[in-house]
């Protein structure tokens, strides 16, 4: 072999090595982005009765954006205290209250999902509240109307101070949330016929965060609603577009189907899981990120519930039990 052709081979090969080396370094720069989380969510209140200093409210947004939407009321200025108190946030309750909640999604008017809302109302900034119209009337009609509250909605008796615009969403259509760079479809829930619950499923670019108020499932209910849900939820699911699912268990299995009073068990969530599960497949499910909300704080409960969801986890979801004014990635 001659030296012209060894030194042709020996830069060939450098070549390929050098081509190699930028793929596999452009392959690890890639990584830490594939991995980023889509949504940071804020639990302001986890429980789901008792504690009025903890009940149910979540804070979301797109990575990177300081513009929340508030997924249900229950408590909200003694949430941001506490993630305050664990440098989450770093200005004070009220401002942060003000300033960085654009819009509130509440799922149903039950006192434990508005209360935190009514409450910081006389201090609060204008915004949007978002719901179904059952939901909405109530607001409007049984809290906003001088008797039970100082009416700050946009209709109902007068003077209407308008600090809020109460907005109407249709079921299945995709609504802008004011003021972020989110967009919500509702969909209706059963809470204990006939009252009405809401699922709403928040989207950011591409990526999808699933969030359910009080619901009872379908058997119990005589009713298809987490059916449509999960149907729904099934193509994105496939697809590694939905990040998480928020969804109750309220009492432990014990609880007589009599006294469920339109909330879940861990059977009944895991069976509703298994029921969307059936409509992907097991292994989309395995890992999939389900965060459980509305643990109804009497003794014993709370423990026995993460107990009895971790034994029967079958499908090995990423079972998430949220703390308040601790953050979360999805």
């Amino acid at each position: 072999m001659s030296n012209g052709t060894s030194t042709s081979i020996t830069r060939l090969s450098l070549q390929r090595i050098i081509v190699s080396s930028w793929l596999l370094l452009s392959l690890l720069l890639a990584l830490p982005a594939l991995a980023q989380p889509s949504f940071t969510v804020v639990p302001l209140g986890v429980k789901g009765g008792l504690q009025e200093s903890n009940l149910s409210a979540y804070l979301v947004a797109p990575t990177g954006s300081s513009s929340y939407v508030c997924l249900d009321a229950g408590t909200v200025y003694s949430g941001v205290e506490k993630a305050i108190s664990n440098k989450v946030f770093f200005a004070p309750a009220g401002e942060v209250v003000r300033t960085q909640i654009k819009a509130y999604l509440i799922s149903h008017a039950h006192l434990d999902h508005v209360s935190g809302l009514l409450l910081g109302a006389p201090d609060d900034t204008p915004k949007s509240i978002y719901g179904l119209p059952s939901c909405l009337s109530t607001i409007q009609n049984d809290y906003f109307n001088w008797r039970a509250w100082p009416n700050f909605g946009s209709g109902g008796n007068p003077p209407a101070l308008q600090k809020y615009q109460l907005r109407e969403l249709v079921t299945r259509q995709e609504t802008p949330i004011e003021n972020t760079a989110m967009r919500v479809q509702a969909f209706a829930l059963s809470h204990g016929k006939p009252y009405q619950s809401a699922a709403f499923l928040v989207r950011s670019g591409s990526s999808y965060l699933l969030y359910l108020g009080d619901t009872g499932a379908d058997a119990v209910e005589q009713s298809q609603n987490l059916r449509v849900v999960w149907q729904a939820m099934a193509p994105l699911i496939k697809a590694h577009q939905l990040k998480a699912i928020f969804i109750e268990a309220s009492y432990p299995n014990t609880q007589p189907e009599k006294q469920l009073f339109g909330h879940l068990t861990p059977a009944l969530l895991l069976q509703e899981m298994g029921a969307l599960g059936q409509l992907t497949s097991p292994a989309a499910m395995r890992g999939l990120p389900v965060v459980i909300t509305h643990l109804k704080p009497s003794p014993g409960n709370e423990a026995l519930i993460k107990k009895q969801l971790t034994e029967a986890n079958k499908l090995q979801l990423k079972l998430v039990f949220p703390e308040q004014g601790k953050r979360l990635e999805f």
